[in-house]
């Protein structure tokens, strides 16, 4: 009878253990898998919006601009903060199924090395003149991604998972096309457009594969190896721009800086929202921006006075 009891007494302790890890799992709720398309596809709307559709996020980030010329010192010329703001809706593809799509625009402003204040001029080092400064006002940066890659494998999310509860993704976009300032034989004489961006995308684990949450709080590092700007004036130079900057998704709009609030007030005043749902236009650059501006296809933000 002792071995009966001894018997009953653990079959009953093994099941509270299983009930009791039944209730711990569903008070943990439901987790993404990185392996499967689906929820890959969740977790990357978890990154870089939300998985409600249309629901708006703000990433910000902020840091400095180098020059970087053979035979002289890396030089500090200014400042640099920047800001998106996007949403994300569901669509549907024949091929490759249930997707995403990102609509957003973005402000990159530069700003005084010792003040911080926002350039409305800035004066060239290397050649002495005083130049007027063009901030980056790129609307739409927009992007596409399906459960199902173009080549018919399934989407995996390529970011990793450390054993301290936290995660990374990085993304590298090396740039290289005709330059939109260029002529038309930019592969005989030179010209082309070549730039790369680096992104660095952190967070917690346990946040990013929680099913039951709509978006990820994320920390990211930018970088930027490009030419010259076009409004810097170098006149073919030879030389680089890179810039090295930190930010993450703010939880809204308003915990912008009130100097990004105040230049959006002021002159650009449609990035207080994202582009609608379904936006078919093609995507701006910061050169083919400068391009609009200096042909008038594109207003230019009047900073007259500032």
């Amino acid at each position: 009878m002792k071995l009966v009891s001894k018997i009953a007494a653990l079959g009953a302790s093994v099941a509270a253990l299983s009930a009791c890890a039944t209730l711990s799992q569903a008070q943990e709720g439901a987790r993404l898998d990185p392996a499967d398309a689906s929820d890959s596809l969740a977790i990357m709307r978890k990154v870089m919006c939300s998985t409600i559709d249309d629901q708006p996020e703000v990433y910000w980030w902020h840091g400095i601009a180098l020059s970087r010329k053979q035979g002289e010192k890396d030089l500090h010329v200014f400042d640099v903060e920047g800001m998106n703001i996007r949403a994300c809706s569901t669509i549907e593809d024949e091929t490759l199924g249930t997707g995403l799509h990102l609509v957003s625009r973005e402000i990159l402003l530069y700003k005084d090395k010792d003040t911080g204040e926002v350039l409305s001029t800035w004066d060239n080092p290397w050649t002495g003149e005083t130049v007027e400064v063009l901030h980056v006002a790129n609307d739409p940066v927009n992007f596409k991604m399906y459960e199902t890659n173009r080549d018919g494998s399934p989407l995996e999310w390529r970011g990793e998972i450390g054993a301290d509860g936290t995660w990374w993704m990085r993304s590298t976009v090396p740039l290289w096309y005709p330059n939109p300032l260029g002529g038309d034989f930019q592969k005989e004489v030179g010209g082309t457009y070549h730039a790369t961006e680096m992104f660095n995308f952190f967070g917690r684990t346990d946040d990013l594969l929680d099913a039951d949450d709509d978006s990820a709080k994320v920390t990211v590092g930018w970088a930027r190896m490009a030419d010259w700007l076009p409004w810097m004036n170098m006149n073919g130079r030879e030389g680089m721009l890179y810039m090295h900057t930190a930010g993450y998704k703010l939880e809204n709009f308003d915990q912008l800086s009130d100097t990004m609030k105040a230049e959006i007030e002021t002159h650009y005043p449609e990035y207080n929202s994202a582009p609608p749902a379904g936006d078919p236009r093609k995507n701006m650059t910061s050169w083919k921006y400068y391009k609009g501006i200096v042909d008038g296809s594109i207003p230019k933000p009047d900073r007259t006075g500032e």
